[in-house]
């Protein structure tokens, strides 16, 4: 098993879009895959999920008068939703309100051989305790260790339950605490980028940072860290970085972005691998703006390239979708062949 973080320290760039998609072509291909819903705007969940499955999952149903089953509108997904079923701040809670460690849930089905850990906005209010724990885990406090790997173990157990193949993290654009917690939880991270000027500015924030982050756990922390509590490595291997959406004309980017493209292999070198750049490529992929299928595919909950004419993707629409599955399963092809090589 081998999990992927993806990050971008600026937002807006399609991280959830990109997740979602992978996941489902990743699924396709035959791979068992464990999505996990880190970012505490829990976007990710509810493109898997519908409304009335996350007020199952956050526990916001209404008790009936009668007793009766409550009506959901996805009712296939919701029945899959348990009571073993759970979501990351529901298994972090007790540690984070000092009530014991962390408890685990099966992960929620989404279709045979995807899953998902859902996410819940509650999270975002566990990022102080995630922060304070930080400098005392530097120095050996047992509670504080236990904080900083509980998204780790929570991942680790969900992935072994379904014997997961590849775990996809979605973590929130970011350098605060949870994301630091999230992103240690990784074996590799990939930046989805816009050729713009945030993302070239986010890089090269986000390269020393995992840097920093990286040398402080694996010479600080782990030595100190008990073989009770189960601890990541905190490799977090770079694995490459997807353009996202910029404007196609004759299948290029529009000139305007040609600036920002061409610094971004230079920038990612020096900012994330700290070395000079050389002729190597670590762009996995460009995908092209399908903005005009997004709606669809939002209504229809389902992924842009399995749209069909009853979804309203009609004409010459369909080779939009066709283009866009080829697109998703090329880029599913090339993360698997890095992962090779990192591995």
């Amino acid at each position: 098993m081998i999990s992927i973080a993806f990050f971008n320290n600026k937002g807006g760039v399609g991280n959830t879009t990109l997740i979602y998609h992978l996941a489902h072509m990743f699924q396709r291909l035959g791979h068992r895959v464990l999505a996990a819903d880190l970012d505490p705007q829990a976007n990710l969940t509810s493109a898997f999920l519908g409304e009335d499955d996350m007020a199952i999952l956050w526990a916001e149903t209404e008790s009936p008068a009668s007793g009766a089953e409550q009506p959901t509108t996805f009712a296939p997904i919701a029945r899959r939703i348990t009571r073993e079923a759970g979501t990351m701040a529901a298994s972090v809670r007790p540690i984070m309100e000092g009530l014991g460690d962390v408890e685990f849930y099966q992960p929620t089905s989404i279709v045979d051989g995807l899953w998902l850990v859902p996410g819940d906005l509650e999270l975002s209010a566990f990022e102080e305790k995630f922060s304070e724990a930080w400098p005392r885990c530097v120095v050996g406090a047992p509670d504080a260790q236990r904080t900083i790997t509980a998204f780790y173990r929570v991942i680790d157990d969900a992935a072994r339950q379904i014997d997961a193949d590849i775990v996809l993290i979605d973590v929130a654009p970011n350098l605060g605490a949870i994301n630091r917690a999230a992103l240690l939880a990784a074996d590799t991270v990939l930046m989805p980028l816009a050729a713009d000027l945030f993302s070239l500015r986010g890089l090269r924030n986000l390269g020393p940072a995992l840097r920093d982050w990286r040398t402080t756990w694996q010479s600080l922390v782990l030595p100190k860290t008990p073989e009770a509590i189960p601890a990541p490595s905190g490799e977090m291997r770079p694995l490459g970085y997807v353009i996202m959406q910029p404007t196609m004309r004759l299948d290029r980017p529009v000139k305007a972005y040609q600036r920002w493209l061409e610094r971004i292999p230079s920038v990612y070198a020096d900012s994330v691998l700290n070395k000079a750049a050389d002729r190597q490529s670590y762009e996995i992929a460009t995908l092209r703006n399908y903005q005009s299928l997004m709606p669809l595919a939002h209504d229809a909950r389902k992924p842009m390239f399995d749209l069909k004419a009853a979804d309203g993707a009609l004409g010459s629409m369909q080779t939009y979708v066709h283009k866009c599955r080829a697109e998703f399963q090329q880029l599913a092809e090339s993360v698997l062949e890095r992962l090779v090589d990192v591995g």
